[in-house]
């Protein structure tokens, strides 16, 4: 059996996977690794033990007698540089992109360059500090120089996996194009402060992103940013346009059929743009809805003496919406607030008559949200599909309220096993699979409004 490896590397799990040439799952491998610490002692990702854990795991299934690797492939989460010396080796810690960043240097760059608005429009990334790449290695030539000069390469983090194995360092530009500050879209290269500050020769040459380069008989690709990635198997299974919401801890919708600029005023309500593999802007915005749902379903279970998980047994009711909507005016809803606000918890919960009532409120409070967010990125590009993967697309009660809310759209719940990693499996297909990539990769339950 020939087939493909895939490396699918989060921030809390570590994942291989092996897929046959039909991409069906062959086994997957999963790890959680305890976080290291940088020399401020902040926490960081452990990059010894996960290279360790990399070249361990792979060596073990090369070794399989019922399956022969052809390729390997990586995904993984961005805005983490590993910056190499002139050995080839890692000079800092993997720095988080969660490390406070200092406002100060911040202001120095954005004034340097047009201000904050005009330098995130260009390079559609909102001003996130250290979750903007770019500003990682700004920081590391303004305040430890001597560091910087003993940099000759930095990488972002999928990259640096494919380097393990190939000894090649290359830049790929899902990674570069991901909030990072350092791309200028309208002009697609690098922006201009990128030259000037000096950083653009520490930075490798960037290649396909669905290229790959030979290490004996293995074909080893260059990585991808898990949020493209994911994009993947949509791209390759639908011919008709689409937004898709993936939900979890955010709900991030993307369209990779929009790709007008950002505007200031988007960039103000938390959109941004992706890159997709075939080098096109996706434009995205962002709601911290799972976060809220979270909390606010502990809050519920707390109030009513219901276990957390009472919420995943909560069915649509339409009686229950038509009440709250007699009761509760829009206004009072959301509508008229920021795109990632939340009305839900500083509601009265002694006005609900039963855990399932107030349920259906929360997710009457989160799709108001939802759909500003979402039509943000909607906006005149005539689709006419929605897709929804991950955690709300399970949820009964928020695919039915977001099928309301889109009478005129397809609204569909979209399943696919695993599609970060099988993303990056697909992003070379061409160069390990001599067979056609199947049709049926994405299973579709489809909400209609009533």
């Amino acid at each position: 059996m020939n087939g493909i490896a895939v490396f699918d590397v989060g921030k809390t799990n570590k994942k291989l996977f092996l897929f046959d040439e039909q991409y069906r799952i062959v086994s997957e491998q999963s790890e959680s690794l305890p976080p290291g610490m940088d020399e401020d002692g902040d926490s960081c990702e452990d990059l010894p033990r996960l290279t360790e854990w990399v070249r361990e795991s792979l060596a073990q299934v090369m070794g399989r007698p019922d399956i022969r690797i052809r390729a390997v492939n990586f995904s993984a989460y961005g805005a983490s540089f590993v910056h190499l010396g002139a050995d080839g080796q890692p000079v800092t810690p993997i720095y988080s992109y969660l490390k406070p960043y200092p406002t100060a240097l911040k202001r120095r760059l954005y004034d340097a360059y047009g201000g904050e608005v005009t330098l995130s429009m260009m390079t559609a990334s909102p001003v996130l500090g250290s979750l903007n790449s770019g500003m990682q290695l700004y920081r590391i030539r303004q305040e430890r120089p001597e560091l910087f000069d003993r940099i000759k390469c930095s990488l972002h983090l999928p990259q640096y996996l494919s380097y393990l194995l190939t000894g090649k360092a290359v830049s790929d530009i899902t990674s570069i194009g991901c909030h990072t500050n350092l791309w200028n879209f309208s002009r697609q290269q690098y922006h201009e402060w990128v030259y000037r500050e000096g950083l653009i020769e520490k930075l490798a040459p960037i290649v396909p992103s669905g290229g790959v380069m030979p290490v004996g008989e293995l074909l080893v690709g260059v990585g991808l940013h898990d949020s493209s990635a994911a994009m993947i198997p949509y791209l390759e299974g639908f011919g008709e346009s689409f937004v898709l919401i993936s939900t979890g801890t955010w709900c991030i919708t993307l369209n990779p059929f929009n790709d007008s600029p950002l505007t200031a005023a988007e960039l103000q309500q938390d959109c941004l743009c992706y890159m997709s593999y075939l080098g096109r802007p996706v434009k995205a915005s962002r709601l911290f809805a799972g976060y809220d749902h979270e909390l606010q379903v502990r809050r519920l279970a707390d109030h009513f003496q219901r276990p957390p998980g009472a919420a995943a047994a909560v069915r649509f009711d339409q009686r229950s919406v038509a009440g709250l909507r007699d009761r509760v005016k829009p206004e009072d809803r959301g509508a008229a607030a920021p795109v990632t606000a939340s009305v839900f918890g500083r509601r009265d919960l002694a006005q609900f008559e039963s855990f399932g009532q107030a349920y259906h409120c929360l997710m009457m409070d989160i799709m108001d949200q939802q759909v500003r967010s979402t039509s943000l990125v909607l906006h005149d590009t005539g689709v006419k599909r929605i897709f929804v993967d991950g955690g709300f697309g399970k949820n009964e009660v928020y695919m039915h309220l977001l099928s309301e809310a889109y009478p005129g759209m397809e609204v569909f719940t979209a399943s696919i096993p695993q599609a970060t990693a099988l993303g990056a499996a697909l992003a070379i297909h061409e160069h390990w699979n001599m067979g056609v990539v199947p049709g049926e990769m994405v299973g579709l339950k489809r909400y209609s409004p009533g």
